[in-house]
This record gives structure tokens, C-alpha cells and sequence, in this order.
């Protein structure tokens, strides 16, 4: 007879009979022992709390740390699911003694419930407090006990589901104690790992910070955490915990800011990119490569990861109308079995978490890529533009390599995350059409005329933006350089009291500008207009062919076409928005790609100097001139030897060439004939007009 007054087991098989007792949680046994551990961890939990906080002396605000968004969820989830323990259990103990809910709970399972559920709630207060004022010891082996228990429940209920057949709200805690119980533990062991348990200034309590503390917590972390974050730190973005923290606690300042890591820093990104660069140069099959190609294949991988968050966000968010459908089906009474409805819920639960984890990778990653893209661009541009032959300084000013760099760039930059829009809206919009045709029918075809109606009054309009985007950017380019030129001479313009007549030239350069941006928005507008309407017309034809070919509509395929309408809205309207990017891009791509393949300086090989050489510079027989395809040098036949710790001084009549010499030893001027060397570094100090 056990505790209860009831026989355990029979003669013949005591072993399994006593297990059965046990581990089944419809047991009285079970009950007792599940009862009694959850007290004894209750009344440890209580005397340290009554004796430890008293005595800290802290206010609330320092009493509580929740150092990580692991540590957090899993003090959340234990409340709740405490919370949910004591209900229920409260639940049970009003009804006791009432027949219809003794056939689900048995008496004796209020008071396990109870427990459980306080054990919970006292656990989540705890350790929503510092580590450091329940004690190093008890941090570490209370979770580990509370683990052990939630896995002797856990297995409990689900011994007594599979016996019973029988699945109840105190099974379903049952078995989500142990996870709760697991997250605890790992996230205390992840936050003892960031911060440490042991005393002094590496402990759990972080002292305030003083200026020793900050210069050793500089040297200490050289990188973003980002750079140093483990997988669940970046699919979950709590390598920023710190960071964010810091700002809750005082102003961020510059200081504060760590460094990038290696893989995002601009000289890295172009040192790849040249290599890249120069390997498919010297590619038989590609002597001249793409820019395009080859920022894709040192970021393919980056491309790749972003495409499947994208695609998975996709995905995801297309099973929403299914899912609708099969809900519906249910409350029809034409489910599939019997807990399909709890099923389905989870499902979309399930469904509506990966989407929002996809999107927000997706958005990271490709944010990320474009501001990787735009670093090496950037350091790209600079170093060709002190390579720039002086022909090709003809044609790109500074006014254009400023826009280059602030605009072109960036416009670059914001393309990796429109890439991926390309193609996510013919997916999208492939699978709308198969939803709709699961729906509707035949109907169907009649949303997929509309929109290709749509799609082929858009193609004359993309080629009239991609003129005006093209002329928009000569003209921005133009007046860009005007300005540039007036700045940088302004003293002579005020000398000579032009300020009024260039004042006009750039007023006249802003209303050619402005036109073309009016032309290009203007269409724009049209565009947006036309796709933003296509829905309405959409779902008008759709239904009126289901009307002329009598297809039945319920609710089933009425709801669940409603669902599909937005699955096609999004890809439709935001077709415009790619459009005009990918027209931007192209343009941009093209201006760019100009300018790198841009003729550079034919520049003489330096040599290094060593003690004991005669002449560090010397020519013989030279001839330079600025236009390499004019036979009449700007300087020719020059003989120059200088020796060692020799000074020179060059002298002559203005416009003699004295400083295109200067600018030839440099190696800014085209060398046509004879032979130069110059061996060590040169300093220049150029003149002021």
C-alpha cells in the first residue's frame, strides 16, 4: 500500500511495478517526491533570499542584472511558465472535489502544481537579481538542482502522457519546465563567462568605472564584439548588450566606439579587392574583368547567407494564407484530427518567429555588405585618383570625384540589399499565383493578365528613367564641378568681381539639373501609381471571373485569397522602388567603372637608396610632356644629375617649365624619351597660386 492508501504492486513483477511508481506522475509516490524536492529547493531559495538581500544594502536598481538578452529571455520564460503553474494549480485546488475535473487531474496534483509554480517565480526573482548578493556557490549548483528536478517532472508527465494517451495543460508545463530550466542554467554559465564570479573588479558587480578601468577595458577589447560574437550572439544581436548598456548608463562619445574588425576595414576590403582584380587581369579569359563580377566574388559568401535569410523570410511568409485555409477548415469542422487547431497555432507561431528572424539577418547582412562595398569603393577611388594620368584629370575633376565617392558610392552601397528584392519579388510573386490558383481556380489567370498588363506598361517607362537617370547625374556632375572650381578660386573671383556672372552659371546649371530631376520623379510618380493600383484591379478581375465562371466562393477560398492579396501587393508595389534602384545602380556601376579604368601615370621605377650611391637622381636625354599624343614635348632633351646631400635650387622665367620638371621627377608627367631614375622617398611641397 503506498502513501495513499492504495496497492502498488503485485508479486510478479515489483522492479517495473516500483519504476511505474515513480517516474509516473498520476502516482501518489511521484507526487510526494516530486513535492518534497520542489520544497526543499523552495526553502533553500527562500533563506537565501530573507538572508543574502537584506544585507546588501543596495537600492533596486543596483540589485537588479540582467546582463545578457539569453539571461533575460530565460528569467522571462521561468516567470511565466510560474505564473502559469500557480494558476493552474490554484485552478485544481478550487475544484478538487469536483467530479468532471477529477477525471483530468487527480486531487493530489494541486499541491505539485503549487509548488512548482512558486519555485518558479522565487527563481526568476532571484536571478533577475546580481549573482553576487545570492553568493558564488549557490549560483552554481541551485540551477544545476533545479535542472535535475524539471528533468524528473519533465519525464514524469511524459511517462504518464504515454500511458494515459492524455495530454493536459500541467503535462505541456511539465515538459517545458525542463527547457526553462536548461536555458536557465546555460544562460547564467553564458553570463559567468562575460563577467566572472569571482570577487574584486572582475566580478559580477562591476564597479564604477573610473579612467583606469576604461583604458584597461580599451586595451582589453581592440575589436567591435561583433567580430569576437559566437552564432547565437549574432543571430540574436546580443554582442550589443554592452554597447547599449553603456549608452542606458551615460552619452556615448567617440571613445566609446570600438574599433571594426578585420573584415570590415576599408584597407582589408580593397586589399581583397585588388587581388581579386588583378588575378582575373591576368586571366587569359578575362583580360578585362568587371567590377561588378569581381565585388561579387569577394563577397559571394556574404551574398549567399543574406539570399537564404531572404528567401526563408519569403518562404515563410507565404504559408500564412495556407495556414489561414486549413484554420478555417477546422472551425468547419473538416480538420484532419483532432489537435490540428492547437497544431496550426503553434505552426504559425513558429511561422511568424522565423519570418521576423529572417528579416531582420536579411536587413543586417545586406546593410553590412553595402557599407563593406562602399569602403573598398571609396578607398578605391581615392587611390586611383593620385594615380590619374593628366589626361584623365581632364576629364574627371574634382567636383566629379567628390560625387564619385559621396554619391556613387553610396548609391552602390544600398544596392546589395535591393539585389535581393530582384529576385525575392518573382519568387513571391510565383508563389501568390500558386496560392491563387489553389483558391480560385481557373480565376487565377486572370490576376496573372492584369499583372503582366502592368508589367509591360512599366518597360517603356524604365527606359525613359534610365535616360533621365543618366542625364540627371551628367547634370549633377556638371554643376558639382562648377562649384568645386568656384570654391577653390574663390580669391580670384572676388579679385576680379565675378562672383555675379558665376552666380548665374550655377543658377543655370541647378535649373538643367532640376529639370531632369523633375522628368525622372515625374515618371517615377506614374510608375508608383500604376503598380500601387494594380491590387485593387486584381482582386476586382479576380472575382469577377470567379462571377462569369460560377466558381463557388466560401469562406475558405475567400479569406484565403484576401491573405494572398497582400503576399502579391508587396512584390508588385515595391517593383517601382527596384526598378528605379537598378536603373541607379547600373548608371552608377557604369560611371564608376569609368573612372577606374581611367588611364594612370606611366611612373618610373624607384630604387631604394643605399649609402655610397653617386647620383640619387639623374637623367639623360629626357623628354616629358603632358599630352601623350602630341609629338611637341613640353620638355625636351633634359640632362639633370644630382648628387647626394646636394641642393639645388631651379631657376628660370615663368612658364619656362620649371615646375613640370618637379612634376616629372615626381612622376606625374608622361615620360616620352630617355631614361630617369630617382632612388629614396621624395617630399613635395607644392607652390600657392
Amino acid at each position: 500500500m503506498d502513501l495513499c492508501g492504495r496497492r502498488i504492486c503485485s508479486n510478479q513483477d515489483v522492479a517495473s511495478c516500483a519504476l511505474k511508481e515513480i517516474f509516473d506522475s498520476s502516482t501518489c509516490i511521484n507526487q510526494l517526491v516530486a513535492t518534497g524536492v520542489v520544497a526543499l529547493l523552495v526553502s533553500v531559495l527562500m533563506l537565501q533570499l530573507l538572508v543574502k538581500i537584506p544585507n546588501s544594502r543596495v537600492s533596486a536598481r543596483q540589485l537588479v542584472s540582467l546582463s545578457s538578452l539569453l539571461y533575460f529571455s530565460a528569467v522571462v520564460f521561468n516567470g511565466c511558465l510560474g505564473l502559469v503553474y500557480l494558476g493552474l494549480g490554484l485552478w485544481m485546488l478550487g475544484t478538487g472535489f469536483n467530479q468532471d475535473a477529477s477525471v483530468v487531474y487527480l486531487p493530489h496534483w494541486w499541491l505539485v502544481t503549487l509548488s512548482q509554480g512558486l519555485n518558479l517565480v522565487l527563481a526568476s526573482f532571484a536571478f533577475s537579481t546580481r549573482p553576487l548578493f545570492l553568493g558564488a556557490a549557490f549560483v552554481r549548483f541551485w540551477p544545476v538542482l533545479l535542472t535535475i528536478c524539471a528533468a524528473f517532472i519533465c519525464c514524469s508527465s511524459v511517462v504518464n502522457i504515454v500511458a494515459e494517451k492524455t495530454i493536459t495543460i500541467k503535462a505541456c508545463s511539465d515538459v517545458l519546465s525542463l527547457p526553462g530550466a536548461v536555458l536557465l542554467l546555460y544562460g547564467i554559465r553564458h553570463s559567468h563567462d562575460e563577467e566572472g564570479y569571482g570577487g574584486g573588479g572582475n566580478g559580477l558587480y562591476k564597479p564604477l568605472h573610473t579612467e583606469t578601468d576604461s583604458e584597461v577595458a580599451d586595451s582589453e577589447s581592440q575589436v567591435t564584439p561583433f567580430a569576437k560574437a559566437a552564432f547565437f550572439s549574432k543571430i540574436t544581436f546580443s554582442w550589443l548588450n554592452p554597447l547599449m548598456k553603456m549608452g542606458y548608463e551615460k552619452p556615448l562619445e567617440d571613445k566609446d566606439m570600438p574599433p571594426l574588425g578585420a573584415t570590415d576595414r576599408a584597407r582589408n576590403l580593397y586589399v581583397m579587392f585588388m587581388e581579386k582584380l588583378n588575378d582575373k587581369k591576368q586571366s587569359p579569359s578575362h583580360p578585362t574583368p568587371s567590377f561588378f563580377w569581381t565585388i561579387v566574388s569577394c563577397h559571394k559568401r556574404a551574398i549567399l547567407v543574406s539570399g537564404f535569410f531572404a528567401l526563408l523570410k519569403v518562404l515563410s511568409l507565404s504559408t500564412g494564407p495556407i495556414l489561414l485555409k486549413e484554420f478555417i477548415n477546422v472551425s468547419l469542422g473538416k480538420g484532419a484530427f483532432k489537435y490540428e487547431g492547437y497544431v496550426l497555432a503553434v505552426v504559425i507561431f513558429v511561422c511568424k518567429c522565423c519570418e521576423s528572424f529572417s528579416q531582420r539577418q536579411w536587413y543586417f547582412r545586406t546593410r553590412r555588405l553595402g557599407l563593406q562595398v562602399r569602403s573598398l569603393l571609396s578607398a578605391a577611388i581615392y587611390k586611383k585618383q593620385q594615380r590619374l594620368s593628366n589626361a584623365a584629370k581632364m576629364k574627371h575633376s574634382t567636383g566629379e570625384i567628390m560625387n564619385y565617392v559621396t554619391v556613387d558610392a553610396y548609391r552602390i552601397g544600398e544596392f546589395p540589399y535591393w539585389f535581393h528584392q530582384t529576385w525575392t519579388t518573382i519568387v513571391q510573386l510565383c508563389i501568390a499565383l500558386a496560392i491563387l490558383y489553389n483558391a480560385v481556380g481557373a480565376a487565377m489567370f486572370s490576376s496573372l493578365v492584369v499583372i503582366i498588363i502592368t508589367v509591360l506598361c512599366n518597360a517603356p517607362l524604365a527606359k525613359l528613367q534610365h535616360r533621365f537617370q543618366s542625364k540627371l547625374m551628367e547634370a549633377q556632375d556638371e554643376r558639382l564641378k562648377t562649384m568645386s572650381e568656384s570654391l577653390v578660386h574663390m580669391k580670384v573671383l572676388k579679385l576680379y568681381a565675378w562672383e555675379a556672372h558665376f552666380k548665374k552659371v550655377i543658377e543655370g546649371l541647378r535649373e538643367v539639373e532640376y529639370k531632369w530631376l523633375s522628368a525622372f520623379q515625374l515618371s517615377r510618380a506614374y510608375n508608383s501609381f500604376l503598380f500601387w493600383a494594380s491590387p485593387i484591379l486584381v482582386s476586382a478581375v479576380t472575382f469577377l471571373t470567379c462571377y462569369v465562371l460560377k466558381i463557388p466562393l466560401d469562406a475558405s477560398n475567400v479569406f484565403t485569397f484576401m491573405a494572398t492579396l497582400r503576399l502579391v501587393q508587396d512584390p508588385v508595389r515595391s517593383i517601382p522602388d527596384v526598378i528605379a534602384v537598378v536603373i541607379q545602380a547600373k548608371v552608377t556601376f557604369t560611371w564608376i567603372s569609368k573612372f577606374l579604368d581611367a588611364p594612370e601615370l606611366n611612373r618610373q621605377v624607384r630604387k631604394k637608396y643605399y649609402v655610397g650611391i653617386e647620383y640619387p637622381l639623374a637623367m639623360n636625354s629626357c623628354s616629358f610632356s603632358w599630352d601623350e599624343s602630341t609629338s611637341k614635348p613640353n620638355l625636351k632633351n633634359i640632362n639633370l644629375l644630382v648628387k647626394a646631400g646636394e641642393k639645388v635650387a631651379i631657376c628660370g622665367e615663368v612658364g619656362s617649365g620649371k615646375s613640370t620638371l618637379l612634376a616629372a621627377v615626381l612622376g606625374e608627367v608622361p615620360k616620352t624619351g630617355g631614361t630617369i631614375e630617382v632612388c629614396g622617398k621624395i617630399a613635395y611641397i607644392s607652390q600657392n597660386a
